[in-house]
């Protein structure tokens, strides 16, 4: 999992191919490592996503500019282009469905 932060959020998400999941955690959030771990387990098993991290405390403007409101917060990219918020249970087969039906709906304006 890469982090991001301000200097290179957008300049590496507009380079990236395929499907990128942007998640936002906190350093004490324990709900962040867990989900970190699913999505790590999650691509380890075949997902073709790539995985980013961006810390919120540290990087608070990003935080602002998504309108992060809670931790974990994930947001879909694909071809380096915005596509919305993931919400999903953090159970395999939600976070699947959720990155297809996301994935169905073209790609939106970014906060």
């Amino acid at each position: 999992m890469q982090t991001l932060d301000q200097f290179n959020f957008h300049h590496v998400l507009a380079e990236t191919p395929g499907t990128a999941l942007v998640i936002f955690t906190g350093p004490d959030c324990g709900a962040c490592r867990r989900v970190k771990a699913l999505l790590s387990e999650m691509v380890a098993a075949g997902e073709s996503w790539r995985l980013f991290e961006v810390d919120a405390a540290r990087d608070g403007g990003l935080a602002r500019e998504f309108e992060v409101f809670h931790l974990p917060s994930l947001f879909l990219f694909r071809d380096g282009h915005y596509h919305a918020p993931l919400h999903a249970e953090p159970l395999p087969e939600r976070i699947r469905a959720a990155v297809a039906t996301t994935l169905a709906r073209p790609a939106q304006e970014a906060p």
